[in-house]
């Protein structure tokens, strides 16, 4: 069954304004609407969207998702075994990507994971969506990374801990599915003045705004300003995420 996207397009399965406690589309599926604004899929994670703020991946997890030590691979397989040992739950990085970081032959190379087996302090097997393209050879090392749309959170207050993803657009209940929008105009919370036409970016002195550019150097840039919104205040923001 159809749903209503915006406007006059439709989208199957979900519509925009709108959350499922099951997931209808792939994490970080993209669509458009007519008018030029783009949204990608996302599970939520921690706490319920709001409205008008901005979100971000999961956390990096430095010690069990970067710089593992895989045995090596021949062309067409489709499971990654690493001889590091890690913590990982089972199918937590489903959906989420591998990138083969080092290796005599084979670095360079990203696959999608389709799953992995859990891990208590213990080697773990990546299972791939695609075969492996080119055979690794030498001492293999790759990093892996949940899809940035899977457990998104707020901005933090402090310093990112991800890059931002995306500006909720309906208040999607924690661990449902829902849209985030990612490029075109639309509403943002900005946590200082912003002055029209200028560069907008997450603000990490505060949770889930934005700033100018120009009030705290150069960071992630997530849009422009469509025109002068005070502090504290929702204002339009062309976003360029994506």
């Amino acid at each position: 069954m159809s749903t209503q996207l915006t406007g006059s397009v439709v989208v199957a399965a979900q519509g925009i304004y709108s959350e499922s406690s099951t997931q209808l589309h792939g994490l970080g599926e993209l669509v458009h609407s007519n008018d030029g604004r783009s949204y990608r899929y996302t599970k939520v994670g921690g706490t319920s969207l709001v409205a008008g703020k901005l979100y971000q991946g999961a956390a990096e997890d430095t010690t069990n998702q970067q710089s593992l030590t895989v045995a090596v691979n021949s062309i067409g397989d489709t499971s990654v075994v690493t001889t590091t040992t890690v913590t990982l739950a089972a199918n937590l990085l489903a959906e989420g990507f591998l990138t083969v970081i080092s290796a005599t032959l084979g670095a360079g190379f990203q696959y999608k994971i389709k799953g992995n087996t859990a891990a208590v302090t213990a080697v773990t097997t990546f299972t791939l969506e695609d075969p492996i393209a080119v055979a690794t050879t030498g001492t293999v090392v790759v990093d892996v990374r949940k899809n940035p749309y899977d457990l998104v959170v707020i901005t933090p207050a402090g310093s990112a801990t991800a890059s931002p993803v995306g500006a909720a657009v309906y208040n999607v209940t924690n661990a449902y599915f829902g849209w985030l929008q990612t490029h075109g105009p639309a509403t943002l919370l900005c946590s200082t003045a912003v002055t029209i036409g200028n560069n907008v970016m997450p603000l990490y002195a505060t949770a889930a705004g934005a700033v100018s550019a120009a009030v705290d150097g150069v960071k992630s840039s997530i849009g422009y300003a469509l025109q002068g919104i005070a502090t504290t205040d929702y204002g339009q923001v062309f976003l360029t995420i994506d």
